[in-house]
């Protein structure tokens, strides 16, 4: 019966927003999300934490300020995810501009597939949505939902703009097939790992556990790493998706030592990315949760 009620919510959520007009939808996305987070203290409580400990130099107002652009956000991403239905190759350059497209073709003409380096900027989602409207479609990287009805309903909306989903619990063979036939696959790499999933780089001066397994992929199989980050342009009043040139890969002969130094260059352009629009960045994630063996937990609460 609870399956049966969250697939309802979940969908009637979608339905209702998907029929106001796009600034209407993001609206109350940005509405929801502000009443929500004000009801979620574990919320609060990281986001704030994991502020002190990127900017420790910023004064409480700008933090405030960053986390208040954060949840907006956010907001206005369920509000876009509505809208996906009514996006089409005709129209999405109203909402979303490529920029340094380039960068990604140059990927693509490597012929060894490409790795879609990203993370959870602004209104993620929509970004391998419009890059798929811009005729060039992906397979990503998604852990499924417990709820397998909600599960399906978030992919088939995913999915509307030819995009394609991985489980990520069953991934090691379907990305290098995927990469093998000259696909792209999108991967979030952003968010902290388990311990025996990853290894700890530094992000904004502080070891995080990182997924091991993009670096090791890219070095098994000479895939282009090419990140690309969706944010809010102010002064054009739309979405940017923004390439950068692939990403050369260490190649010292010492396997483990060219994923730590790897995964060490993929860390630092997303952190790149952070610092330039950092509210836009979620930090309601507890990125340093897992620490090294034998030192203790990094957030108190």
């Amino acid at each position: 019966m609870r399956e049966w009620l969250e697939y309802a919510v979940a969908w009637m959520g979608l339905k209702l927003l998907g029929l106001l007009p796009r600034p209407a939808a993001r609206w109350v996305g940005a509405t929801f999300a502000s009443t929500a987070y004000a009801f979620r203290t574990p919320l609060r409580r990281a986001a704030m934490f994991n502020l002190h400990l990127a900017f420790p130099d910023w004064s409480e107002a700008k933090r405030k300020n960053v986390i208040r652009g954060m949840i907006r956000q956010i907001g206005w991403m369920a509000g876009e995810f509505s809208q996906f239905p009514r996006y089409t190759p005709q129209n999405i350059e109203r909402v979303v501009v490529l920029d340094g497209s380039e960068n990604f073709d140059a990927g693509q003409r490597r012929g060894k597939g490409v790795l879609f380096l990203t993370g959870h900027m602004s209104a993620w989602e929509l970004s391998s949505f419009a890059h798929a409207l811009y005729g060039h479609p992906l397979h990503f990287l998604v852990r499924p939902i417990s709820n397998a009805r909600v599960d399906g309903l978030i992919n088939r909306y995913r999915c509307m703009s030819g995009n394609r989903p991985i489980d990520k619990n069953k991934s090691a063979r379907a990305i290098l097939k995927v990469l093998a036939d000259g696909g792209t696959v999108g991967i979030l790499s952003d968010h902290n790992t388990a311990l025996e999933e990853g290894v700890f780089v530094d992000f904004f001066g502080i070891p995080a556990s990182t997924t091991s397994g993009l670096a090791r992929i890219a070095l098994r199989t000479d895939a282009a790493v090419v990140p690309g980050f969706l944010f809010w342009d102010d002064s054009l009043h739309k979405y940017r998706l923004r390439f950068e040139p692939p990403v050369e890969l260490a190649r010292s002969g010492d396997e483990e030592a060219d994923v730590r130094a790897n995964t060490q260059r993929f860390t630092r352009v997303i952190e790149g990315y952070v610092r330039a629009h950092p509210d836009q960045w979620l930090w309601v994630h507890k990125r340093w949760k897992t620490r090294p063996p034998g030192e203790p937990p990094i957030y108190p609460f």
